[in-house]
C-alpha cells in the first residue's frame, strides 16, 4: 500500500522522524472531534462512563509505566518472566520472515523481548506498533538506538483502525501481539467482536500472541488495582484532567476519588471515579453540562480475568486455533499463541 493511498484511505498525516522510522497519525482536529463525540455520548448515559482507551495521553502513559513496576501489580512482572522464556520455544513457530505488529506498545519493555527473538533470525526487523498515545514516538526512537537493523512504521490511532491498516498492507506474515491485560477491558460481547476483527485482519500465514490475566485470589487482584502508593488512583483521575485539557472541561479532581474492587460474579475488576459531593461540570468542546450527585460513580474500566477453559472457548469461537499456551508456575497469567489455520494438537505448558 502506497503512502498516498494510506493517507487517502485513513486520513493520516505521515511523519518521517528518522531513517527507518516513520509514523502515521490522524489530523489532530479529527481526533479531538472523535474524543468529544464519545465523551458526549458516554457521560450522558444512566451509568456514566469513560472508555479506558482515553487513559493513555502522555501523562497517563507515564503513570501506567509506574504502575507496571509497583510491587502489587504482578501482571507486568509475571508476563515478562514468561516472555523471557519464550525465546527458547517461540522461534520454532516464526522461522520465516515475520513482522512484529503490536497493539498497545506502551513503554516497549516487553516489545524488546520479542524483537530479540526476531533479531536472532532476521537481517532486518520490521516493527509496526499501534498505540493511541503519542508515547509511541519516544519509545520508537529509543528502540532504534538499540537495534541497528530495525525498521519502524508506527500507527498512532485506535486498535480498530490500525487493524484495518495492516489488513491489506502487504503479503509479509505478521506476528500480531496484544500483551498485558488490555483485552480484559473489553466486555464479553465487544471482546469477542474485537477478536473477530483481529482474525479478519490476519492472513493465513499470520500468528496472534495474546496475554490474558487468569482468575486468582481476590485479595491479590484488589491489591493490584489499589496500590499503596496511590499511583493507580492518579492514573484513574488523570482521565478527568485530560478532558479538562483537551475538551475544555472544568472537573475539580479533588472532588473525585478512585474506587476499584473485584466482582466475583463477573470475574472482573471494576474501576470507577466517585463524586465526593453534589456538583456540576461543564465540558465545552463536548457540548455538555453535567450534574453529579454525591457518591455517584463514573465507570472507567473493567478488567476481566479468565480460566484456561474459557480461553479455549473464546478463541475457538472467534475463529482461532490455539498453537500453544504458556503460564507462570502459579497460573497467574497466560500467553497464548494462535493461528487462523487448522493445526493439529494443542499444547499447554507452564514455564
Amino acid at each position: 500500500m502506497s503512502i498516498k493511498s494510506i493517507q487517502k484511505t485513513f486520513g493520516y498525516e505521515n511523519y518521517q522522524v528518522a531513517e527507518g522510522l516513520r509514523y502515521f497519525k490522524p489530523e489532530s482536529t479529527k481526533f479531538e472531534s472523535r474524543f468529544a463525540k464519545e465523551i458526549h455520548h458516554s457521560l450522558q448515559q444512566k451509568q456514566k462512563f469513560i472508555s479506558p482507551k482515553f487513559f493513555y495521553d502522555d501523562r497517563g502513559s507515564r503513570l501506567f509505566k509506574k504502575i507496571c513496576s509497583l510491587p502489587e501489580y504482578y501482571l507486568t512482572r509475571i508476563e515478562i518472566e514468561i516472555l523471557k522464556k519464550l525465546k527458547f520455544s517461540l522461534p520454532q513457530y516464526i522461522e520465516q520472515q515475520f513482522r512484529l505488529v503490536e497493539l498497545g506498545s506502551g513503554s516497549s519493555i516487553k516489545t524488546r523481548l520479542l524483537l530479540d527473538v526476531l533479531d536472532k533470525t532476521q537481517d532486518t526487523i520490521e516493527y509496526m506498533p499501534i498505540d493511541i498515545s503519542d508515547i509511541l514516538k519516544e519509545e520508537s526512537l529509543n528502540l532504534q538506538k538499540e537495534y541497528d537493523n530495525l525498521q519502524i512504521t508506527g500507527i498512532i490511532d485506535t486498535y480498530e483502525t490500525g487493524l484495518e491498516f495492516i489488513k491489506d498492507y502487504d503479503k509479509k506474515p505478521n506476528l500480531i501481539a496484544f500483551l498485558g491485560s488490555s483485552f480484559g477491558n473489553f466486555s464479553p460481547k465487544s471482546g469477542f467482536e474485537f477478536l473477530k476483527k483481529i482474525n479478519n485482519a490476519m492472513k493465513e500465514s499470520d500468528l496472534f500472541l495474546i496475554g490474558l490475566d487468569l482468575i486468582k485470589d481476590k485479595d491479590v487482584l484488589e491489591d493490584a488495582y489499589n496500590d499503596s502508593q496511590g499511583i493507580t488512583a492518579q492514573f484513574n483521575l488523570n482521565i478527568l484532567q485530560r478532558i479538562n485539557q483537551e475538551l475544555d472541561g472544568n472537573f475539580n479532581l479533588e472532588n473525585f476519588s478512585h474506587v476499584a474492587f473485584y466482582n466475583d460474579d463477573e470475574n472482573r475488576i471494576e474501576m470507577y471515579l466517585r463524586s465526593l459531593e453534589n456538583q456540576s461540570v461543564q465540558i465545552t468542546k463536548a457540548n455538555l453540562l453535567l450534574s453529579f450527585e454525591k457518591d455517584e460513580l463514573i465507570h472507567t474500566e473493567n478488567s476481566y480475568k479468565y480460566s484456561i477453559t474459557k480461553i479455549h472457548e473464546l478463541l475457538k469461537s472467534a475463529g482461532f486455533n490455539i498453537i500453544k499456551i504458556w503460564q507462570d508456575e502459579n497460573s497467574y497469567f497466560a500467553l497464548i499463541l494462535a493461528s487462523k489455520q487448522q493445526l493439529d494438537g494443542i499444547s499447554t505448558s507452564k514455564t
